[in-house]
């Protein structure tokens, strides 16, 4: 795996409205270890002079955790505490539908400026924003890596008394997206290995 120096890390809604204390708002989650996984991938970017892209979830929903003007819209602290410590442009992009370009400002049109060809995408949810911002950048030409242990989601109910748990949720998530040919699922060791993180 060969990570460029251009490389962009796309952090996806780290927010505190998806900790624990509004767990009784979206369920049972997994990968408790989602969040230090986020911490070093950022760490290791920053200091790689790499981009960081912080995207926000703007919840046009008035009973969302994350609806703007709510505690729970903020970063979380293992994001917000490295906001700005790079050495790498870093972007802050909103917004209120699942796919990361379709955000202010135009994500997009940001990376192509620079050159960038490869993006990470981590954060929560693996099976939502995270799904579907890896599948818009793949359908858009980008290399897309999707480190599977450096996001969460949570177990869900669909149609027909249907239930899924996160584990099942994100398993089928990395089936579709790597068997599918949207982006390669790999583990943060990985990354971190191969964007010469020590």
């Amino acid at each position: 795996m060969e990570i460029e120096q251009n490389a962009a890390l796309v952090v996806v809604d780290v927010q505190k409205g998806f900790e624990e204390e509004y767990a009784g708002y979206w369920g049972r989650r997994d990968n408790p270890e989602a969040e230090g996984n986020i911490a070093s991938l950022i760490d290791a970017w920053q200091a790689s002079g790499r981009p960081v892209v912080l995207v926000r979830h703007d919840s046009r929903s008035k009973e969302s955790p994350l609806h703007p003007g709510s505690p729970g819209n903020a970063f979380q602290e293992c994001v917000e505490r490295r906001r700005g410590l790079g050495s790498g442009p870093e972007l802050v992009v909103s917004k209120s539908v699942n796919s990361a370009f379709y955000g202010t400002p135009d994500l997009d049109g940001w990376l192509r400026r620079a050159g960038v060809r490869q993006i990470v995408v981590a954060g929560i949810q693996t099976n939502m924003c995270n799904e579907t911002t890896a599948r818009m950048g793949g359908n858009l030409g980008y290399e897309v890596f999707f480190p599977i242990d450096a996001m969460h989601t949570f177990d869900l109910a669909g149609p027909f008394g249907w239930t899924a748990t996160a584990q099942e949720l994100t398993r089928a998530t990395a089936v579709n997206l790597h068997g599918g040919g949207f982006a390669r699922v790999v583990a943060t060791r990985e990354l971190l290995a191969a964007a010469g993180a020590r």
